[in-house]
């Protein structure tokens, strides 16, 4: 296995030779530290089925199956799935356009996932990739009067507003989905600033897609400050310029791990897009 930097980017390494199946402890501790020191592997050449690649995961850590089964494949419900490719039958499986906002994966949930894995199964032939920022150096490079602002205050986290309307939610009142998804997944609350548990790190957890709103110690609702950080991270910059934004693409064959503590992503979608099916799998490694 050799882990090289990627070519001209601040993010990443390029894993290659890496046997999914055969990977030892010894290979996947390697990954591991990567993956925590550099945010995001690239590894080639991978060519798995669904079992394999929920195995690979449960070699990573703790799989967690999504709470929702629409995204589920239809024969290993722990792999995530989003596609705009319907089957032969006319089903959809999984989810189209998932993950148009910027978000990191179960932030809306009381214990968030360390690792994701993508694995792109069919790729579009342009406009691929998936836009990230690592919230650590995000922080980091906040005025030092935002980071006090910072200090001290909480975030509030719902999965509401970017809540996917089912097919069998049609004509059902909107109050009664809200109940529901509120049941279901209440909104949870974070310090604005956390530690990351495996590399000691401060990271600024919010994010444009589930952060409905930053409040200080007793309570006060902070609109003002929450604008401004979204601002200075570069999630309210809609040409993908910012100098926090990174843009990761990849081709057939690619599987991307991530640090999904420290980064939030956004995928890059266009008005007119192609067919584009990928699978997912979220990791606790606790």
């Amino acid at each position: 296995m050799k882990i090289s930097p990627q070519d001209g980017k601040a993010l990443g390494v390029v894993v290659e030779g890496f046997d999914a199946n055969t990977a030892t402890a010894q290979d996947i501790a390697e990954l591991k530290k990567a993956v925590y020191t550099s945010k995001i592997a690239v590894l080639k050449n991978q060519h798995l089925d669904p079992e394999e690649f929920l195995g690979l995961g449960k070699k990573m850590g703790e799989v967690a199956e999504y709470y929702e089964p629409v995204y589920h494949h239809p024969k290993v419900k722990e792999v995530f799935v989003s596609s705009n490719v319907k089957e032969d039958d006319g089903k959809q499986v999984g989810v189209p356009k998932t993950g148009k906002f910027w978000h990191s994966d179960y932030q809306f949930m009381p214990r968030p996932f360390d690792l994701t894995l993508i694995y792109p199964q069919v790729v579009p032939s342009r406009n691929r990739g998936t836009f990230f920022i690592n919230m650590a150096d995000a922080y980091q490079s906040l005025s030092e009067d935002l980071k006090l602002a910072v200090k001290g205050t909480t975030a509030t986290h719902s999965v509401l507003r970017y809540f996917k309307i089912r097919p069998d939610d049609v004509y059902r009142p909107i109050s009664e989905i809200i109940d529901e998804v509120n049941g279901k997944t209440p909104p949870v609350v974070s310090p604005t600033a956390v530690e990351h548990p495996h590399t000691g790190e401060t990271v600024l957890y919010i994010s444009e897609g589930f952060t409905m709103s930053v409040q200080d110690a007793d309570g006060t609702s902070r609109p003002d400050l929450l604008q401004e950080l979204l601002e200075a991270t570069g999630q309210l910059d809609r040409t993908y310029e910012h100098e926090n934004i990174h843009l990761q693409t990849f081709e057939k064959g690619d599987m991307l791990v991530w640090d999904n503590r420290s980064l939030i992503h956004r995928a890059l979608h266009t008005a007119t897009p192609e067919p584009a099916v990928s699978y997912r799998v979220t990791v606790y490694d606790d």
